[in-house]
C-alpha cells in the first residue's frame, strides 16, 4: 500500500509501506528530483552532447515525477526525448493523479501522459511528436535491451531498503545500457558505488545533494 505524504517543499510524495521508505526525499520530493535528475543529468547532459534527441533509461519510475519533468525541460528546450524507464510495481493511474504532480508540469504535457499512461506499459508510445515513453514492468535483474541511451536516472530505494538493487553486478548491467560519454546520475554516494560504477569505466564526480543529503554522484562512461 501507498501513502500519500507531504514534503518539505510542499509537493507530495507516496509512502510504500511494503518496502518501508517514501518515493522522494522527506525535504522536498520537486526540489530533489530537480536537482539531481534534471539539473545534474537532463541539464548536464543536453549541454555536454549537444543534441537535438535525447535517450534516457530510468531505474524506478515510481510516481513519473522525474519522466514529467524531464518531458518538460525537453519541450520548453525544443528537444526531443525517448524515456524508458523499468518499474517492478506500477502504479496506477489513480493514485499517479493523487500525487498532484499536475501543478508542476503544462496541462498538455499532464494530458499526453496521464491519458496514454496504461498504453506505456510495456509499450514503446508516442505521447507527443517530440516525446516517446515506454515503463517495462519488470526488475533490472531481469530487463535486458538492445538500445543505448545518454543519460541513467538511477532512482531506486536506497540501498538500506533494497540492497539487492546497489550490488556490483546490477549496478554494472545498469551501466552497459549507456552510451560512450553517457551520463549516470543518482541522489546516493558511497565507496561502494564509486568503486563499483569507476570500475566499469566511468569518471566520477561529487556534487552538492539535494537537500537533506550532502553528496550525490554523477559519472561519465569513458568508452
Amino acid at each position: 500500500m501507498n501513502i500519500l505524504t507531504p514534503t518539505a517543499d510542499g509537493s507530495n510524495t507516496l509512502f510504500n509501506e511494503e518496502i518501508g521508505e517514501h518515493y522522494h526525499s522527506s525535504h522536498g520530493a520537486l526540489q530533489e528530483s530537480k536537482h539531481v535528475f534534471i539539473e545534474a543529468g537532463l541539464r548536464f547532459g543536453l549541454e555536454k552532447l549537444n543534441t537535438s534527441t535525447i535517450d534516457i533509461f530510468e531505474v524506478g519510475f515510481g510516481t513519473g515525477l522525474n519522466f514529467l519533468l524531464s518531458y518538460a525541460h525537453c519541450e520548453a528546450a525544443a528537444k526531443n526525448l525517448n524515456y524508458h524507464a523499468i518499474e517492478a510495481f506500477p502504479l496506477s493511474q489513480e493514485t499517479l493523479i493523487s500525487t498532484a504532480y499536475s501543478q508542476y508540469v503544462p496541462n498538455i504535457i499532464w494530458e499526453n501522459f496521464i491519458n496514454k499512461y496504461d498504453d506505456t506499459i510495456n509499450s514503446n508510445t508516442r505521447l507527443a511528436e517530440n516525446c516517446t515513453l515506454e515503463i517495462s514492468h519488470t526488475t533490472l535483474q531481469n530487463f535486458n535491451t538492445e538500445k543505448r541511451f545518454d543519460v541513467l536516472y538511477f532512482d531506486a530505494f536506497s540501498v538500506r531498503h533494497q540492497p539487492e538493487l546497489w550490488t556490483d553486478e546490477i549496478i554494472a548491467q545498469a551501466c552497459s545500457f549507456l552510451k560512450p560519454g553517457g551520463i549516470f546520475v543518482t541522489y546516493a554516494i558511497t565507496g561502494n558505488l564509486k568503486r563499483a560504477v569507476k570500475a566499469c569505466g566511468f569518471t566520477i564526480e561529487k556534487l552538492p545533494g539535494a537537500p537533506g543529503k550532502r553528496e550525490m554522484l554523477r559519472a561519465v562512461k569513458i568508452a
